[in-house]
């Protein structure tokens, strides 16, 4: 971190900063809101979790400023404990969801596959809309449906949800499912991400897969949406020398903003029973953000907000249009005018041009 005070000459304001940074959100849940409730994200709802309720839509999108946002096609464990397994088809489904949402707008939206899409969004006025896929489980075993996965546009798959899977272990491990690390087959999934260019997801994975990972993926590694475990110890979090590690390989750690990953006043009150646990705030989050970029480095630290996946959030950031007022706080916290850009997307468009790769005409399948 630079410092920098606010009212230095030539220190610009937040929202000028911010309004020509690269903003990008590497993990956002929208998919599954849009495949299992009555939610028409062409309207503007209020923020909040439940019926009618959310943390995204096209209005606020727009309000919002964000240059570029990963959809993440979420497969909850239920569906890898089906006969037959029916992993794959969600996250299809998911993926087509979205895909959807994107075609329906496209004078606001384009679907991106490559750094290019960001900057061609930005020069445009559009928001580029990413796809990934949180939970291996989606390939049921085979590269064939990995393949399968990226020919629908899907940039980035998250190796495992709460339950491990087959090939790579789980922070949490659900329904005993492994907490271990990658198996030979796994590995193998790993190369062909390489080949693919698309994105290698470490957020939930245990800390022997991310070891497993680190030593064999030959292209920079992410986590889409986690915290620092030095300020919160939660299984979903990453350790420091975990940050350092990511760091040295080139990758991105993106910040998760649950307060129960983040919190542990939030988590104590809620594993306490409290009915009305205090709201978790702004500075938390921002803690976390200067924590990994302190231990990370600036150059390897982003934003993964899990909005739409999660059901407490700090002060002021209800929901997407919230993302402004951490640029505001970075600015406050010190960070200069560079470190802030970076942090907002800089970084992660940095490398997503290292990563993915360009196809003329775009997402296909």
């Amino acid at each position: 971190m630079t410092s920098a005070r606010r009212d230095q000459p030539g220190i610009s304001s937040a929202r000028a900063l911010y309004d020509r940074a690269i903003v990008i959100d590497m993990h956002n849940d929208l998919p599954t809101k849009l495949l299992d409730e009555d939610y028409d994200p062409a309207i503007r709802h209020p923020a909040g979790v439940g019926a009618g309720l959310g943390h995204t839509d096209l209005p606020r999108l727009r309000e919002s400023g964000i240059t570029a946002v990963f959809l993440a096609a979420w497969v909850d464990a239920t569906f890898a404990r089906r006969t037959p397994d029916g992993s794959h088809a969600r996250a299809l489904a998911a993926l087509d969801a979205a895909r959807a949402f994107v075609g329906r707008h496209p004078d606001a939206l384009q679907l991106a596959t490559h750094a290019s899409d960001v900057r061609a969004a930005k020069a445009r006025g559009r928001i580029a809309i990413f796809l990934g896929v949180e939970g291996g489980h989606a390939i049921e075993d085979s590269l064939d449906k990995l393949r399968a996965l990226y020919a629908r546009g899907a940039r980035y798959l998250t190796l495992t949800w709460n339950n491990g899977n087959a090939w790579a272990g789980s922070s949490v491990g659900v329904d005993d499912t492994s907490r271990g690390g990658l198996t030979a087959f796994g590995r193998e999934v790993i190369a062909e991400m390489n080949r693919l260019g698309m994105l290698v997801d470490v957020s939930h994975a245990s800390e022997e897969t991310v070891a497993d990972v680190l030593a064999v993926s030959t292209a920079p590694i992410i986590a889409s949406h986690s915290s620092a475990r030095a300020l919160a110890d939660h299984p979903r979090n990453l350790h420091d020398a975990q940050l350092r590690a990511i760091a040295a390989a080139g990758g991105v750690i993106n910040v998760n903003f649950y307060s129960r990953f983040i919190d542990p006043v939030f988590r104590a009150a809620v594993d306490a029973g409290v009915p009305d646990p205090p709201r978790t705030p702004l500075s938390v989050l921002i803690d976390h953000i200067a924590h990994v970029a302190a231990v990370a480095g600036v150059a390897h630290t982003g934003l993964g907000s899990d909005f739409d996946g999660i059901s407490a959030l700090p002060e002021g950031i209800d929901d997407v249009t919230g993302f402004p007022r951490i640029a505001d706080a970075l600015l406050d916290r010190g960070f200069a005018d560079s470190d802030v850009i970076a942090i907002l997307g800089g970084n992660m468009l940095a490398l997503l041009d290292r990563t993915l790769r360009p196809s003329p005409s775009g997402a296909t399948g």
